[in-house]
């Protein structure tokens, strides 16, 4: 299992549009990628259950990944984090 944690910079938080593109970034793996942040725990491949968890400017997500591509999608996860939260 990869773990990575990331603190949210982006001022408007994880929002429709980037959660939808984080659903869309991790959907092709075979890997289950769940989020945890202060307000709860999504499966990352349900566009609903990431938007509940609210998440804003300033709080820390760790992502799960675990699977047999984990390395791959890991590795993408944190290139996608980077660039849009």
């Amino acid at each position: 299992m990869k773990e990575i944690k990331y603190v949210i910079t982006d001022p408007l938080g994880m929002h429709a549009r980037p959660a939808g593109m984080l659903v869309k970034a991790v959907a092709k793996a075979a890997s289950k990628v769940t989020v945890t942040a202060p307000t709860g725990t999504a499966d990352c491949k349900r566009l609903m259950a990431v938007m509940r968890l609210a998440a804003k400017q300033g709080m820390e997500l760790t992502f799960n990944v675990e699977g047999a591509d984990e390395e791959t999608v890991a590795a993408e996860l944190q290139a996608f984090l980077s660039a849009n939260l």
